[in-house]
């Protein structure tokens, strides 16, 4: 499913991009813009792995639907 999750420390810029029925594409990129890791999510596994995460700063690629809980959610967790 894409790169393995080695090392959530070094991530400074997670990308998340909507894709079908809930799925998320989550990158996390380091401060040289290297992708640490890429996998797919559903919307209740992204936000319990987003918890774990550093704050870092979230792009959002996404539907109005996952633009209305999605901002509300991850501001609460720290992240920009």
């Amino acid at each position: 499913m894409g790169k393995s999750i080695r090392n959530l420390s070094t991530v400074t810029t997670i990308g998340l991009e909507y894709r079908e029925e809930c799925v998320f594409q989550v990158h996390g990129v380091d401060a040289a813009g290297a992708v640490v890791w890429s996998n797919r999510f559903r919307r209740g596994q992204l936000l319990a792995f987003l918890l774990r995460c550093l704050h870092a700063l979230v792009g959002i690629e996404a539907c109005s639907s996952a633009h209305h809980w999605a901002p509300r959610a991850l501001i609460a967790m720290g992240h920009r």
